[in-house]
């Protein structure tokens, strides 16, 4: 049976994936902050762990309950938006510390405890946006949020060299899709965003390490 764990998988983009290898009965592990969250992945059918992606002591506790593992597949999917800003709006102290402790510490956090359970040729990916590629770049709206994911990119790209050989590690840009944060105008529903990932994760070579992909595969400048 393939395994997978989940980081960030209460509602949106993280909790349809779990419905989706749920679907294929896969065995999933999938994470959420609240009870509410928890829940969900329950009625799934997954396993669900309590886990802060923001908090160190919560990205440390997750070593434990997944010990002895061997994930065919990790998502990090963790994250929020911040400020709806359209220009040079500066954030607050807060809004920064919210937005870059969630995307990009608790990637940095959160990688090191996935590392030694991984099994031989697995597929990891981080939820990263369209709007963290520098190159092509075209507006500046919620430039909070773009730096975190141009961040996270970085992070991916040093996680897949030190997984080059023994896993296949990439950053997806998921579209526009129609979750609380996308809005109920994006042009993309939310099954369909995950589809495609999943199919792009399965069909990845070891070419494809440290890349950078739209959900339907099509590779994106950095």
């Amino acid at each position: 049976m393939k395994r997978v764990l989940v980081v960030g998988a209460s509602r949106g983009i993280g909790l349809e994936f779990v419905r989706q290898w749920r679907a294929e009965g896969w065995a999933v592990t999938a994470t959420a902050r609240s009870d509410e969250g928890l829940a969900e992945i329950s009625t799934l059918g997954a396993r669900a762990l309590r886990l802060d992606v923001a908090g160190a002591d919560g990205a440390a506790a997750l070593a434990w309950p997944i010990d002895g593992e061997a994930f065919d597949a990790v998502v990090l999917n963790a994250g929020v938006y911040g400020p709806r800003t359209q220009g040079l709006q500066a954030p607050t102290q807060t809004e920064f510390d919210e937005v870059m402790h969630t995307n990009v510490l608790g990637a940095m956090r959160v990688l090191p405890q996935v590392v030694e359970v991984l099994a031989p040729g697995a597929r990891l990916a981080v939820i990263s946006s369209r709007m963290g590629s520098v190159g092509l770049r075209s507006g500046t709206a919620g430039w909070l949020y773009r730096a975190s994911k141009a961040a996270l990119n970085s992070v991916l790209k040093d996680a897949s060299l030190v997984l080059q050989g023994r896993a296949v590690c990439v950053a997806f840009h998921p579209g526009w899709v129609r979750t609380d944060m996308g809005g109920a105008g994006a042009d993309l529903d939310v099954a369909t965003s995950v589809a495609d990932m999943r199919r792009t994760l399965a069909g990845l070579s070891a070419a494809d390490n440290g890349g950078f992909f739209n959900h339907d595969g099509k590779p994106l400048a950095w």
